[in-house]
């Protein structure tokens, strides 16, 4: 089992930057496929980005591609998200998630564990 901590949102301009973190306890770490989700108020928890048990393959939404980069290090159990370009849409709250198996990468039900959520919040 893994437990997750998320941290660095903030309010932010529009056209700004932002690093997540996301903090992992535990010592197997480097076993689990890491990703980033967000939720706006009134919409569904939806796919950001996602990294595999390497930090090798990357795999993000259509939306953030481009902007955001995710990385990782196995070494300090922290995944991060950078997020540039921000725009207001991007306003939500931000969740990482970790899971054992690597495959369907953009849905919420491969991810049995999940942080508490950060707020970004993007202003026009």
């Amino acid at each position: 089992q893994v437990q997750l901590v998320e941290s660095g949102g903030t309010l932010v301009q529009d056209g700004g930057s932002l690093r997540l973190s996301c903090v992992a306890s535990g010592r197997t770490f480097s076993t689990y496929h890491m990703g980033w989700f967000r939720q706006a108020p009134g919409k569904e928890r939806e796919f950001v980005a996602h990294i595999s048990r390497s930090g090798g393959s990357t795999y993000y939404a259509d939306s953030v591609k481009g902007r955001f980069t995710i990385s990782r290090d196995n070494a300090k159990n922290t995944v991060n998200l950078q997020m540039n370009s921000l725009k207001p849409e991007d306003t939500a709250v931000y969740y990482c998630a970790a899971s054992s198996f690597g495959s369907l990468p953009q849905r919420l039900a491969a991810y049995p564990y999940w942080g508490q959520g950060t707020q970004v919040t993007v202003s026009s």
